[in-house]
């Protein structure tokens, strides 16, 4: 290894251990501090890359684990360079997929695109200086067959098969379709074109982003590093966070909402939320998940400090005061959207509960609405409703609370 000045080592390795701060893994450890002395001995910052497929609307808070540990790499004055996978969205990554996923049109990427950028921006630092945006349609859009080819040469059946996702569906049997297997190279071709020095991603991203460094390699550049972070486990305690699962928190939720969820969640994932999510003090974090300090005190903290990040700290009290009038004194939310309930709705002024759960928006479906009846927590007035057939007569002006954080006054539409 080269020989670096003492007070040059000791600033890297001060800074090593804020990086390392909840990482899963670095490809290598011992190479990211070499390559950080020569960036600060040359004053070349080093481009630190992360990809995003745009693939959803919206992006919720397991995705801001890694932009957070992008945010520290611009902090300490080195590129970010985010990239758009509009092409590289149109296959959708196989990481961790049982099943191919569905094709996205042009217009449903472009759209995509643009709010991943804007709810980016809520982390990361948009400044020029800071970060480099760029489209990998840019230059995957130009390969010809022949190229593409030539890349695909690159890689061997066995080597892909190395990939738990699809050793796992192969030997089930389920499909793989050949274009899946060209996006890890896809991925790994991006690096070479923007001369990534580190890649930043979840730890279902390892394969793809060490495909970045084999592909770097064979173009002759210096492969990069790899930086790995944990998933975020959802509000249900066990599967990743994902809006398909219901068990999310979207950076776009409302103050209220935001506040709400974290409350809910188990307290053993409290600790990796704090590790994960804030920058709060090692110390600080520790005496919060200690058994000295109750878990409903923590996690008001956290979700203080969560609600503060996306919308300010008279945003993150209101919604503290709110919480605790609500779920603490039982009394109803200072603003409870009304919702009207058209006349062609109702029979003899009544209506059916998983009805009117869908029209106020708190299901997608009467199947769902009905499971959200039978698992307990919808009232109508505060009166539970337990039967999912149940016909329930309104007036006007009822309150109905689905679960423990949505509510809706309810208005009659008497026009008819």
């Amino acid at each position: 290894m080269k020989e670096f000045p003492p007070d040059l080592l000791a600033r890297v390795n001060s800074e090593l251990e804020l990086l390392q701060r909840g990482a899963a893994e670095i490809y290598s450890l011992e190479e990211l501090r070499q390559r950080l002395a020569e960036s600060y001995q040359t004053n070349k910052p080093l481009r630190i890359k992360l990809g995003m497929d745009p693939t959803a609307p919206d992006i919720h808070l397991g995705h801001t684990v890694v932009m957070r540990k992008m945010r520290q790499f611009q902090d300490l004055g080195h590129t970010a360079v985010l990239i758009i996978g509009d092409y590289t969205a149109r296959i959708g990554d196989p990481s961790g997929q049982n099943k191919t996923r569905p094709v996205l049109s042009p217009d449903e990427i472009d759209r995509h695109a643009k709010t991943y950028f804007d709810q980016a921006g809520k982390i990361l630092d948009l400044s020029p200086a800071k970060l480099e945006v760029r489209r990998n349609s840019e230059w995957l859009a130009k390969l010809s067959f022949a190229d593409v080819i030539r890349l695909a040469s690159r890689m061997t059946v066995a080597r892909m098969l190395e990939r738990d996702t699809f050793a796992l569906r192969f030997k089930a049997g389920d499909p793989i379709g050949c274009h899946e297997l060209l996006y890890p190279l896809m991925q790994g071709y991006d690096s070479v074109q923007v001369h990534a020095d580190l890649e930043l991603g979840g730890t279902d991203q390892t394969f793809n982003n060490l495909v970045g460094r084999d592909l770097q390699r064979d173009e002759g550049q210096r492969p990069q590093m790899v930086l790995t972070m944990p998933i975020l486990v959802g509000l249900d305690g066990t599967q990743k966070m994902s809006k398909s699962k219901g068990n999310y928190i979207g950076v776009t939720d409302a103050p209220a909402d935001m506040f709400g969820k974290v409350m809910s969640i188990p307290d053993a994932l409290m600790d990796n939320y704090f590790e994960l999510l804030t920058a709060l003090p090692l110390e600080e974090r520790r005496q919060l998940t200690s058994p000295a300090t109750h878990p409903r005190q923590a996690k008001g903290r956290l979700a203080a400090l969560i609600v503060e990040q996306f919308h300010g700290s008279d945003a993150a009290r209101e919604a503290a005061a709110e919480f605790d009038r609500v779920f603490a004194k039982k009394e109803l939310p200072t603003d409870i959207p009304e919702a009207v309930v058209p006349p062609d709705e109702l029979e003899s002024g009544a209506i059916w509960i998983a009805r009117l759960i869908v029209l106020c928006g708190f299901a997608a479906s009467n199947s769902e609405a009905m499971r959200l009846v039978k698992q307990g927590g919808v009232t109508i007035n505060d009166q539970p409703v337990a039967d999912e057939r149940a016909k329930v007569s309104l007036t006007g002006g009822e309150i109905l609370r689905v679960g423990k954080r949505r509510f809706a006054r309810l208005m009659v539409d008497n026009a008819g």
